[in-house]
């Protein structure tokens, strides 16, 4: 695989340490695959003269030469895998499909050509430019394939990774990239996906099975984030966008996201006087990565 999203927690799912539960009873969250440029060795001959040939032999050269190894053909479309958390974060991966009717865990969403010519530059595949222009087509790849709004993706546990060609086969001129859809089940654990995942964000209650949930509130020691399909006491109900400016864990932005956190737990609990509430910041990881919102958490029974 070449990239992860951090923004949900495939770097880690360490939680910020700012993370808190709130309760109220009075008021009603690269591909390291190196591609190396192609160097034109030109091998050039220069003499003067007309070469002298015996009179009683003739003279002959003969240049032996042998093509170059074709690139592998790239992955193809549509396929399934059955893959587990560490081999679907490597770079690349030699694993072969398997039936979309049987068990598997990562389904290709996406295959498409890299793109290593930037602003007239020819640049290897782990180049910040290079990952965020593959990071970004499997990124709407994902989008196109689950459906559903930007909310319920975010609050989602299905993301998409990516895998690039080995250096071997990128040196003999591979330059594709593969997209494949994959569910986070529990930390560094996948959930086998459906044979189907066309639009399965837009189905009703799709966030029951596919959301994001935790065994304790955030704040807990004991908290783990699962799949909402796995037993567990909290859900992220909704997130909070932050201001581009903010700086990480700041208190300004915090105190206003968890304003807002109370807010959404005041719309769903049963006693408005009895309300309890924890607002997550993104991990560091995802802030570097560009995610500016973080998660409102109410206790989920369910």
């Amino acid at each position: 695989m070449g990239g992860r999203e951090p923004a949900l927690g495939l770097l880690g799912e360490d939680r910020p340490m700012s993370a808190r539960t709130r309760t109220t009873r009075a008021r009603p969250g690269l591909l390291p695959a190196v591609l190396l440029a192609v160097l034109l060795l030109g091998l050039t001959a220069c003499s003067s003269g007309k070469p002298e040939a015996s009179p009683s032999t003739s003279s002959s050269s003969s240049t032996a030469t042998s093509a170059a190894p074709a690139p592998p053909a790239p992955p193809p479309a549509h396929a399934c895998y059955d893959l587990d958390f560490a081999a679907a974060v490597k770079a690349t991966t030699t694993e072969p499909p398997v039936p979309c009717s049987s068990a598997h865990t990562t389904t290709t969403i996406r295959v498409g050509t890299i793109r290593p010519v930037v602003d007239g530059h020819l640049l290897a595949v782990d180049a910040d430019p290079v990952q965020q222009q593959i990071a970004g087509r499997c990124r709407r790849a994902l989008a196109a394939q689950v459906g559903g709004d930007e909310e319920t993706r975010r609050l989602s546990r299905l993301t998409v990774v990516w895998f690039s060609p080995s250096l071997t086969d990128s040196d003999r001129g591979a330059l594709w990239f593969r997209c494949d859809l994959v569910a986070l089940a529990g930390h560094d654990v996948l959930a086998p996906l459906p044979r189907v995942t066309r639009g399965i964000l837009s189905q009703d209650g799709a966030l029951d099975r596919w959301g994001t949930c935790g065994t304790a509130s955030p704040a807990a020691s004991r908290f783990e984030r699962v799949i909402c399909s796995q037993p567990h006491s909290w859900r992220a109900r909704a997130t909070v966008d932050l201001p581009a400016g903010a700086a990480y864990l700041g208190k300004a932005a915090g105190a206003a996201a968890d304003s807002a956190c109370h807010d959404v737990d005041a719309k769903l609990a049963a006693d408005s006087l009895k309300l309890h509430w924890s607002f997550e910041w993104p991990t560091k990881d995802a802030w570097n990565a560009g995610q500016r919102y973080g998660l409102c958490w109410t206790p989920d029974p369910a």
